[in-house]
């Protein structure tokens, strides 16, 4: 399984990406010197799929996959993207709380410690629907890990679209987000007009 391993921090300084996005709170003390010349409208569409794709953790053939979905699916393409991507299991188990980076999400998932209505899902691609209720195996709730996890992540606001137990690691996916509910810093209608070319 293919996976990108940039350095976070190097990664979100080129992207001029707050690191927090990703669930990481220290930022780097090193400043990007940048030339002042100005990004060409192909290269500032580039970077947006670039930010989508870096902080979902979704490689270059499973986001083209996304997008064409999108494409077919009803309403504005950009929109129901990054509803899609917002609706990533491992993207849900960060937002819920149950790891404090989009990273750790992705591998609390793959590591077997997340059941959906009761199963066990290792995909972190799973795609949660509305009514879904996402928990912490039983097993896993005594982990240290996941006690650490709760203490640090207690403070966290979680989104209005998940309703969410901490104390039990449980939590329910009410409704599917809206674009306006999603507080990624991207422009995803650059990323249509970049594919639609």
């Amino acid at each position: 399984m293919a996976v990108d391993k940039t350095p976070v921090l190097k990664r979100c300084r080129s992207l001029e990406l707050d690191p927090m996005y990703l669930g990481y709170s220290k930022k780097s003390r090193r400043t990007l010197t940048r030339r002042s010349r100005k990004m060409s409208e192909y290269g500032t569409q580039l970077r947006e799929k670039q930010k989508a794709k870096f902080i979902y953790g979704v490689l270059e053939k499973p986001f083209r996959n996304y997008y064409e979905k999108a494409d077919r699916m009803k309403g504005m393409t950009g929109e129901n993207l990054m509803c899609m991507l917002e609706c990533r299991l491992d993207n849900v188990v960060f937002r819920m709380g149950f790891a404090r980076t989009r990273r750790e999400a992705r591998q609390v998932v793959d590591h077997k410690h997340i059941l959906v209505n009761g199963k066990c899902v290792n995909l972190p691609s799973y795609e949660v629907k509305a009514g879904d209720v996402i928990e912490v195996k039983e097993k896993s709730k005594s982990m240290q890990r996941f006690k650490d996890i709760s203490e640090v992540t207690a403070a966290r606001v979680t989104p209005e679209w998940v309703d969410v137990d901490k104390e039990n690691l449980k939590g329910t996916v009410s409704t599917l987000p809206k674009r306006d509910q999603i507080d990624v810093p991207v422009d995803e209608m650059a990323i249509v007009e970049l594919y639609s070319k």
